[in-house]
C-alpha cells in the first residue's frame, strides 16, 4: 500500500534468534554481517580476510564459550552480536563479553541493538554470568548512547582509580 507521492510502505517483520552455527543461513548471515561491520569505519574500514571468512564460523562452533545472536527483517539479515564467555575471578561466575555489535545502516535507530541485547541479556544469565562486557571507540557516539541506555556504564572499581582503559597487544 502507498500513498500517493510517498515511498512503497513495508511492515518490518523482525526476527531475533540465537544464531545455529550449523544453520547455513545463519552461517551466512554472520559472514555477511560481520563483513559489513569490518568494512565500516567502526570496524577498521577493511573487509574481513578470506581465511576469516573461511573459517570462522566453523571455529566459533568448535567453541562452547562463544554463541552469537542474529537479527532478521524478514529474511534480509540485518543484526548481528557475537559473545564469548570469559570468567571474573573476583566474583568466580562467568561473564560475558559482547565482542561484535553490527546492525545495517538501513536499520540503525530502530532499537535492532536493543532488542539483540535483551536475548544476550537472558542468554548470559541463563550461563550463570555475573555482567556483560564491551568495548567501544570513544567516537561511536550512537553505540555509546544506545550501551548507555540498556544499563552499560564505563568500568571502575574506585573513582579515585578512575576508569578501565582496554589495551591490545598483537601476537605475530
Amino acid at each position: 500500500m502507498t500513498k500517493p507521492g510517498s515511498a512503497p510502505w513495508h511492515i518490518s517483520q523482525l526476527r531475533i534468534c540465537r544464531a545455529d552455527y550449523g544453520n547455513h543461513e545463519h552461517a551466512r548471515a554472520l559472514l555477511l554481517l560481520l563483513d559489513a561491520y569490518a568494512q565500516d569505519l567502526a570496524g577498521g574500514a577493511a573487509p574481513l580476510s578470506d581465511f576469516a571468512k573461511t573459517h570462522l564460523v566453523k571455529e566459533l562452533a568448535a567453541r562452547p564459550q562463544a554463541f552469537s545472536v542474529l537479527a532478521f527483517d524478514d529474511a534480509q539479515p540485518v543484526g548481528l552480536v557475537n559473545c564469548i564467555e570469559g570468567f571474573s575471578t573476583f566474583a568466580c561466575r562467568p561473564l560475558v563479553n559482547i565482542h561484535d555489535v553490527v546492525v545495517l545502516a538501513s536499520h540503525r535507530g530502530q532499537r535492532v541493538g536493543e532488542q539483540m541485547l535483551e536475548l544476550v541479556d537472558q542468554m548470559a544469565r541463563e550461563r550463570g554470568a555475573c555482567k556483560l562486557t564491551l568495548e567501544v571507540l570513544q567516537g561511536n557516539a550512537s553505540a555509546i548512547k544506545l550501551y548507555e541506555r540498556v544499563g552499560f556504564a564505563g568500568y571502575q572499581l574506585d573513582p579515585a582509580m578512575g576508569q578501565a582503559q582496554y589495551f591490545q597487544k598483537w601476537l605475530p
